[in-house]
């Protein structure tokens, strides 16, 4: 690529570019980091240097001149993080040239305002697609140069759908009607994540992913709150009506939860237990882990805690 940035000088602000510049070229090797940020929204550093096989200190170079020469963005919501935690390692997101430098390569956007949208964004938002990435990663590494399983991305899910679901807004969505205490609703329940696992044999299983950072109330008395029981029961509902086969082609699936505290969890099975979905697999269409060992845990090793009690393994 003929694409001119400028060097980095030392001591730069984090969050404000730097005029003082040098020259130098784009490599394939940065345009394979603006690949993953946008196919990912947000980034640590650590994230990608994992993700395109570089040292974190060489990944950090790059990601330091991308950043000054404006294809990568910082996003501010993050200075919430400093002084106290100035050693965390940064967030990243794509600019605007970072964008316009993947469209010129044949990638398709929406739209190009990613900087605005990269600022607008809040710490709680960041911090929870943080969460989802850090789970995708372990998924990669996981499945990384192995023979007997591979990962079907949710791109992949996607195009294969048929043509109906991959014309929709948002094809994950799930769109139910569920009642509760007399009261009936229609709904629409958003995985944080889709993926699939695929076995040499041609069979896969396919989950569904909910990251619960322990925010959302588990239940309230009010069907039309969000909760994280009204969550469940929209899976459920969606299971019984057999959605995933008309707008995935799947025979099955499970619901993956990774939440923050086993207390939290226990209640949430308990819960689970407690509603009455007779057509459905009921608790057993859900598998909990936390979120602390799953960052220590090969998340196909992990054990996971199905709801009916039982440990399990996703593959």
């Amino acid at each position: 690529m003929n694409v001119t940035l400028t060097s980095p000088t030392k001591r730069r602000p984090r969050f404000r570019r730097s005029s003082t510049s040098g020259p130098f070229r784009i490599t394939d090797g940065d345009t394979l980091i603006l690949q993953q940020l946008a196919r990912y929204r947000f980034l640590r550093s650590t994230h990608i240097a994992a993700l395109v096989g570089r040292s974190l200190d060489r990944a950090n170079d790059r990601l330091c001149r991308l950043y000054h020469a404006g294809y990568v963005d910082r996003p501010r919501a993050q200075l919430d993080y400093y002084p106290t935690s100035g050693s965390a390692p940064m967030v990243y997101a794509l600019g605007d040239l970072g964008a316009q430098l993947l469209t010129e390569g044949g990638m398709e956007f929406v739209d190009l305002e990613w900087s605005r949208k990269n600022q607008e964004a809040g710490r709680p938002f960041i911090e929870h697609q943080l969460e989802i990435v850090d789970f995708r990663v372990a998924l990669e590494r996981a499945t990384r140069g192995r023979n007997d399983v591979r990962l079907i991305h949710p791109e992949e899910i996607i195009a294969s759908a048929p043509e109906a679901t991959r014309e929709t807004r948002d094809p994950f969505a799930l769109r139910v009607g569920i009642s509760h205490n007399e009261r009936s609703l229609d709904i629409a329940v958003v995985p944080d994540l889709v993926f699939g696992l695929l076995f040499p044999d041609g069979s896969r299983r396919c989950f569904m992913v909910e990251v619960d950072r322990g925010t959302m109330p588990i239940t309230r008395a009010n069907i039309t709150q969000s909760s994280f029981e009204r969550k469940m029961r929209a899976y459920l509902a969606a299971h019984a009506e057999g959605q995933h086969m008309h707008q995935f082609g799947w025979k099955t699936f499970r619901v993956l939860v990774v939440t923050t505290e086993q207390p939290r969890t226990n209640t949430m099975i308990k819960t689970l237990q407690r509603v009455d979905a007779p057509v459905s697999p009921g608790p057993a269409l859900f598998l909990f882990a936390l979120s602390h060992e799953l960052r220590v845990s090969d998340p196909l090793a992990h054990m996971w805690q199905d709801g009916n009690g039982r440990a399990i393994r996703i593959t």
